[in-house]
């Protein structure tokens, strides 16, 4: 057999025990809607079916001879796991008694898997319990999932500059695939872990124990949905509002770092280049804006300090958790949140973005440049997190930036095209890329909906969900005719 074939077998082979996993947790909503006597059981119970019988099959009738998992498969899985459980987890939206359009189901249902928090619902206080915890589930798999992507799939890949980060759990191979077992395993241990001291905390700021299990899902995966409309500005506390933002920036930091933590080691993860950034990018921005609302007098020093804090930890780690309309805020405030849409948290996080490690890069890159255009002979060492800096990384990130930059213009044409103001188009397509949630502007500004768009503004933001969750690469090399060739 020629080796330059895909072996599909293999790819549903192993995307039949990640929807195992999906009709597993789908257990949870079901045992919920029946406990409460909701008349969306049914919706769940034949989603649940569905959902097992095709990964049934997938992992039992189409199993290969020979399990085949090169680079090629890796892209194919790695696309068809997020597509696929974009769409059985809208089953439930789709069959509810809520009446769900199709689109508006897999948006929502997409919307959740990548972590963007954008929502077309509304009325969510007086929507069902076991409707508000699916979302917020949906959520919560995908932290998981991204943070196995993160560790394990990109850096294998190459995309993005992510090789820079590859340990074992990034190994394929026959000989690394145990020890990636355990680290994958303990790095799912730790994300429980986070998740129960984050329910734990919010019960005691106040929350109900339904609030806090949803928001403590949808704060350690970076997600952002909430239970109510005004999303965390429904609670008006100081106390909810810090909890936020501790546990969203320790999902915003590099999960493998957190493992020697547990362990009382602190060290890794305050010597770390994209940490000390990522804590200095914040301080700096909260500062700036702090004092610029002060000099214009449209806040006070602590209250400023409270919204100002919140609004950017919550949209630089890609939450999108809303405790006050920064767009009601002239000035300076509407182009800087438009920016920091961009950044991101750490590799290895649940947040979306940029990542703080390619702006490192790039800023190296700059100053590297820099000091060659001064001393065009000199050979000047380039290493980041304590590893070579080479030029197969670097030129990784351009790629990257490149490739953002023109999916980000693209997203924003065609929104504008269908309809849409400039700032709707442009904040809707940076909220998408950047797995970010809210927008600019009063269609899905902060106090907005994504429900007013029309269905092709939602499939374009849908499509541009996936493209940031799987860093672009993982989705648009499909697209090559080259990938498909024997």
């Amino acid at each position: 057999m020629n080796q330059s074939v895909i072996s599909f077998r293999s790819v549903n082979a192993l995307l039949g025990p990640i929807l195992f996993g999906l009709a597993g947790l789908m257990l949870i909503p079901c045992v919920t809607a029946w406990y409460l006597n909701s008349p969306d059981l049914r919706a769940f119970l034949i989603t649940n079916a569905l959902t097992a019988l095709c990964a049934l099959v997938l992992t039992f009738l189409m199993r290969p001879s020979v399990l085949r998992l090169r680079v090629r498969e890796m892209f194919l899985l790695t696309s068809l796991a997020w597509i696929s459980v974009g769409f059985f987890g809208a089953l439930p939206f789709i069959l509810s008694h809520i009446a769900f359009s199709f689109t508006d189901a897999v948006f929502e249902s997409v919307s959740a898997i990548t972590t963007t928090g954008a929502t077309v619902l509304t009325g969510l206080d007086a929507m069902p319990r076991d409707i508000l915890l699916w979302r917020s589930m949906l959520q919560w798999i995908g932290g998981i999932g991204i943070i196995a992507l993160g560790a394990a799939v990109l850096p294998f890949l190459r995309i993005g500059g992510m090789k820079l980060f590859q340990t074992e759990s990034s190994d394929f191979s026959e000989k690394a695939l145990p020890q990636a077992r355990r680290i994958l395993a303990r790095l799912l241990v730790i994300y429980l872990f986070i998740s129960f001291a984050c329910a734990v905390a919010y019960g005691m700021a106040g929350m109900s124990l339904f609030d806090a299990v949803n928001h403590a899902m949808t704060t350690v995966s970076t997600g952002g949905f909430s239970t109510h409309d005004k999303s965390l500005g429904y609670f008006e506390s100081a106390h909810v509002e810090a909890v936020a933002m501790v546990f969203m920036i320790i999902a915003a930091l590099p999960f493998m770092l957190l493992l020697p933590v547990m362990r009382g080691r602190f060290a890794p993860i305050l010597r770390d280049g994209q940490v000390r950034t990522f804590f200095v990018a914040l301080a700096v921005a909260i500062a700036g804006l702090v004092l610029w609302l002060m000099h214009t007098g449209q806040e006070t020093l602590f209250l400023g300090l409270r919204r100002v804090a919140f609004g950017i930890v919550s949209i630089v780690t890609t939450t999108g958790y809303v405790s006050f309309d920064y767009t009601s805020w002239a000035g300076l405030a509407i182009p800087c949140f438009f920016f920091l849409t961009f950044v991101g948290g750490c590799s290895g996080s649940t947040s979306g973005g940029v990542k703080i490690f390619r702006f490192n890069v790039a800023f190296m890159m700059m100053i590297d440049n820099m000091k060659h255009l001064l001393h065009p002979t000199a050979l000047l060492p380039r290493t980041m997190q304590g590893r070579p800096l080479g030029d197969e990384i670097m030129r990784s990130v351009m790629a990257f930036a490149m490739a953002f930059a023109i999916s980000f213009a693209v997203l924003a044409v065609v929104l504008a095209s269908v309809g849409n103001d400039f700032l709707t188009s442009t904040s809707g397509a940076a909220a998408a890329l950047a797995n970010v949630g809210p927008g600019l502007g009063d269609t899905i500004g902060p106090s907005g909906k994504y429900a007013d768009l029309n269905d092709i503004s939602k499939w374009v933001l849908a499509a541009g969900m996936l493209l940031g969750r799987l860093e672009i690469f993982s989705l648009i090399v499909l697209l090559a005719p080259g990938f498909w060739r024997y």
